[in-house]
């Protein structure tokens, strides 16, 4: 269900390579041609060109964009031009360093990838940074937050559609029982939340729904000021339905006052070769608003360009 769109005929690796070095030659870039290659690319593709234009020119490709462009648009193209596991692991760090930690992007990387996507970020992680993601987290994140999060990062899970429904019974009494009792961060609910497989999780909250008449997240809505709830239902919404979430986070980076430019082209960049087809069919159905023309009415210029491709849009 992605939205990039890869030409049937592509041109020789080494062709994208020397268009995209001639359009940092002369007083100005061409940035149309640098979203014409990159944005019609895949990750492997991508790859290829990166090494061949350092094999070819002497220098990395992301450091010449990073000369040649600025603000949104430069983000946007080098947080794209990255292999997923190498802009995951910056996102990251990123997300962690900042005074407060964004615990909601470390969030999305540990519910959203594939377990064997999550093992190549914490790979890739090590090799950038000399550190465990799970360190990091642990350093950089107190009290529920830590407690959810770290096991969150270290997981393995089983990514397989096979499910036990006795156990899926079980379990959503043992959530049932726990949120019941208020106690959201008690251990077995994090060890369900943190350990099953997402087919197990999703027999294991319709059974919860079946039981006691209610979604989950609703039961977990019963202080919705509290921070630590809050997260608890975007995990179990990123475990789920990860559309619902990814559609939640674009809405709130469009409306109302300025853009959140940040989440928007995190989302963008990091689910274009994902599921970023039913993120817009979602943000149709909640808004009303085809999420093309909400970008453009929130963006500009190169910037916008560059978001449009990633999402399929044939004008870009």
């Amino acid at each position: 269900m992605a939205t990039l769109t890869v030409p049937d005929q592509l041109p020789p690796v080494a062709e994208d390579s020397d268009r995209l070095h001639s359009a940092f030659q002369g007083w100005g870039t061409d940035e149309g041609a640098i979203i014409s290659i990159l944005a019609h690319r895949n990750a492997k593709q991508r790859s290829l060109i990166r090494q061949t234009y350092a094999e070819t020119h002497g220098e990395d490709l992301l450091k010449a964009l990073d000369k040649e462009l600025s603000s949104d648009f430069e983000r946007a193209v080098l947080l794209w031009t990255l292999h997923p596991a190498e802009r995951d692991a910056l996102l990251a760090n990123e997300a962690i360093r900042k005074l407060t930690p964004k615990h909601f992007v470390i969030l999305e990387i540990a519910c959203t990838r594939t377990p064997r996507d999550l093992f190549l970020v914490k790979e890739e992680y090590h090799a950038r940074f000399k550190r465990s993601i799970e360190e990091d987290v642990a350093y950089h994140t107190t009290g529920d937050f830590r407690k959810l999060l770290v096991p969150l990062v270290t997981a393995y899970r089983y990514d397989g559609p096979e499910v036990n429904a006795a156990l899926a019974t079980s379990e959503a009494k043992i959530l049932h029982e726990k949120i019941s009792e208020k106690a959201y961060n008690d251990e077995e609910l994090i060890r369900i939340i943190s350990t099953r497989s997402k087919a197990q999780l999703n027999a294991t909250f319709n059974h919860y729904n079946d039981q006691f008449g209610t979604a989950i997240n609703k039961d977990l809505k019963t202080d919705p000021d509290n921070d630590y709830l809050k997260f608890l239902r975007a995990a179990v919404k990123c475990l789920t339905w990860p559309e619902k979430y990814f559609e939640k986070v674009l809405r709130l980076a469009i409306k109302g006052l300025g853009t959140d430019e940040e989440a928007l082209t995190r989302v963008v960049v990091t689910r274009a070769e994902v599921d970023m087809k039913r993120i817009v069919e979602e943000y149709y159905r909640i808004n009303s608003v085809p999420l093309d023309q909400a970008i453009k009415g929130d963006t500009s210029g190169d910037y916008e360009r560059m978001l449009l491709a990633l999402i399929g849009n044939d004008n870009a």
